[in-house]
Parts: structure tokens; C-alpha cells; sequence
């Protein structure tokens, strides 16, 4: 996808891609926002590569056990501008956070990213999957034994919640991180799991039992606001919600709703 992008909004963005006649890009289904009228949409069986589109149905089915693996959709969808001059096409983020983009060719061809942190990208990217070795990583990296691994020498889109912030480690260099919070890495980078140490502080000090541990050298992207740590704030807001009157630190509490006539 050498064509002009622009990515629109703060918290709830979007992304707008610009296709020459003949060139397409590929999407999650349901990441669609809006298509100008030169654009052709179809749906593709597998990750909607050359790679697996040339191998013929046991590429496609490798390619969608790939995406199954990786709790993704069978199917990916292929918007084609098919007129005479430029058209657009437009990509939501699921969720509130950031999306950006990824030049794999200026990443050493391979980019590994958390399972749903896909969301577009130029046909002929391969969306696949990657095993870590470690089963400490696997048990306890809060993204388990299987990643996405991103490869080609396109331009990809991926999205994370809240900011995101990248780092470049040297040889050699760590960087300690809570599970959670890793978007992207480069395969360059040593991904393992620690326990925190202390019994108190595992327990009682709110960041879990085991944090990462990425050692250089290579890029990693970190997210602010992992999708687990808003679902979680929610999910523990949701007595209150369903309880109307009651608030955060209130003293009232029932009596607040008694008071309301609920």
C-alpha cells in the first residue's frame, strides 16, 4: 500500500486510504468504515495474501487455520479500486485507542503483534502466527502461546488501546513491562516472563504475579489502555450501573435510590 493515508480523530479514530486503480487492500471483516464508489469489496477465504491465494486450497486452509488460531474471523475482506482514478476506502479502530502505521519493508520484513491488534494493510501482507517457545511466556504473557505475526514488505496498520508508545532497545538493553501492555515487537527482541519477586507485592500491589521482560536489540510498541484493563474496569462498574443511584465513595448508597423513588 504505497498510496496516501490519513488517519482522522484522537480517541476514536479511523484511517483513510487512498487506492491507485488496480491496487487493494485487505481488512478485518467489519473494520469497513465507508468506500467511495470505484471501490470493489470482496470476501476471501484465508489472510487474503498472494502467498496463500498461490497455494491453492491448502494455502487458503492454512491460512485460515492460521487466523482461527489466533482467534480471528475465516475470512478477511479485499477492497480493489476498480475505476479509472484514484478512489477511498476507510477503516474504524474497534475500540478507543491509537492506530499505526507499520512500514514492514523498514522492519526487516516480519513484525509480531498481539492477536487482535490487526487491522489493515496492502494485499500480499500475510497475516500468520507466531508460537512462543517459553511456556513461561506462554502461560503467564497474558497473550498465551500464540501471537500474530505480520510479514511482507507492505504497509500495515494495527491498533492498541489508549496511547502508544514505542521503544528502542540496544543489545542487550531490558525493559520491564506489564504483560498486558505489549502492542508489537521485532523478532530481533527476546520476549520472556519474571515473577515480580515479592509475595506481598504479587498479591497486594495490583500488577499481577509475573511482569515481561523484552531485551533489545529491536522495536517494541506498548498500549496505555490494554482492551483486559477496560473490560475489567467495566465489568467491576457493572453492579453500580445495573444499581442506578449508587456512586463511587457515596454514603448513601441504597438509601440515595430509596430517596430517587427507585
Amino acid at each position: 500500500m504505497k498510496s496516501i493515508f490519513k488517519i482522522y480523530g484522537e480517541e476514536l479514530q479511523f484511517i483513510q486510504v487512498e487506492l491507485d486503480p488496480g491496487e487493494s487492500a485487505i481488512a478485518e471483516a467489519g473494520a469497513m468504515m465507508f468506500m467511495t464508489s470505484g471501490i470493489q469489496m470482496d470476501t476471501v477465504f484465508g489472510d487474503g495474501s498472494s502467498q496463500s491465494a498461490s497455494g491453492g486450497l491448502l494455502g487458503k486452509l492454512v491460512g485460515a487455520g492460521k487466523r482461527l488460531l489466533t482467534g480471528e474471523s475465516l475470512f478477511m475482506t479485499v477492497f480493489t479500486n476498480m475505476g479509472n482514478g484514484k478512489q477511498h476506502v476507510a477503516f474504524a479502530a474497534p475500540y478507543a485507542g491509537c492506530i499505526v502505521p507499520m512500514d514492514l519493508s523498514t522492519l526487516g520484513g516480519t513484525l509480531i503483534c498481539q492477536k487482535d491488534s490487526f487491522l489493515c494493510a496492502a494485499k500480499g501482507v500475510s497475516i500468520g502466527i507466531a508460537f512462543q517457545r517459553k511456556i513461561g511466556v506462554g502461560l503467564f504473557g497474558g497473550e498465551g502461546f500464540i501471537m500474530q505475526k505480520l510479514e511482507g514488505d507492505g504497509l500495515c496498520f494495527v491498533h492498541a488501546g489508549g496511547t502508544i508508545h514505542s521503544v528502542e532497545l540496544a543489545p542487550g538493553q531490558t525493559l520491564r513491562v506489564d504483560t498486558g501492555c505489549i502492542v508489537a515487537l521485532q523478532p530481533t527482541v527476546n520476549y520472556d516472563i519474571q515473577f515480580v519477586g515479592k509475595i506481598k507485592t504479587a498479591f497486594f500491589g495490583g500488577e499481577g504475579l509475573f511482569y515481561a521482560t523484552l531485551t533489545g536489540p529491536g522495536k517494541v510498541w506498548l498500549q496505555s489502555l490494554p482492551l483486559s484493563r477496560l473490560a475489567d474496569r467495566i465489568y467491576k462498574a457493572m453492579p453500580s450501573i445495573a444499581g442506578g443511584r449508587k456512586e463511587e465513595g457515596s454514603i448513601l448508597g441504597g438509601l440515595g435510590n430509596l430517596i430517587d423513588g427507585d
